[in-house]
C-alpha cells in the first residue's frame, strides 16, 4: 500500500512540474506579428482590413485577424510586411492566391472554374426537378 501512495505522489509532483515547466515555457513565446509596426495609421488600417478578408488556410472560415494559429500568424505578418512594403491590396490578395490557392480569399474571383463548380449543381438539380415534374404529369396521365 506504502508503494502506490509513493508512486501516487511521485506522479503528482512529477505532473505538477511538468506542466509548469510547459506553461512557463509558453508564456514566454512572442511572435513578431504582435509587436509589428507600420509606418503610419493609414497603412495599419489597409493591413488590418486587408487581414480581415483573407481566410487562414488552417482554420475552419476564421480571418487572419481571428485565427491565433501558428500559420495565421506567420501569413498576417507577411500581409503586414508586404503592405508596409507599400503594396496594393490587390497586390497582396494576388501573391496570397499564388502561395494558398482562392481559398484565402472570402471573395473569390469570377472565373470558368468557379462558374462550373456553382453551375453544374444548380443545372443538375433544375434537370432533376424538370424530370421529376415531368413524370409526376405522365403517371397522373396514366391513371385517369
Amino acid at each position: 500500500m506504502r508503494l502506490v501512495w509513493r508512486l501516487m505522489v511521485l506522479l503528482a509532483l512529477s505532473l505538477t512540474f511538468g506542466l509548469s515547466v510547459h506553461a512557463a515555457g509558453y508564456q514566454s513565446i512572442s511572435h513578431p506579428v504582435d509587436l509589428f509596426k507600420f509606418d503610419s495609421v493609414a497603412q495599419q488600417k489597409q493591413a488590418i482590413h486587408l487581414a480581415k478578408t483573407l481566410r487562414c488556410p488552417m482554420c475552419q472560415n476564421q480571418n487572419l485577424i481571428e485565427s491565433n494559429s501558428a500559420v495565421a500568424k506567420d501569413i498576417r505578418l507577411r500581409v503586414f510586411e508586404l503592405v508596409k512594403a507599400g503594396k496594393s491590396d490587390s497586390e497582396v490578395k494576388e501573391y496570397m492566391v499564388a502561395r494558398y490557392g482562392e481559398h484565402v480569399l472570402y471573395q473569390p474571383s469570377f472565373s470558368m472554374k468557379n462558374a462550373l463548380l456553382w453551375g453544374i449543381p444548380i443545372v443538375l438539380g433544375l434537370f432533376m426537378i424538370g424530370f421529376s415534374i415531368g413524370h409526376i404529369k405522365r403517371s397522373i396521365r396514366g391513371i385517369h
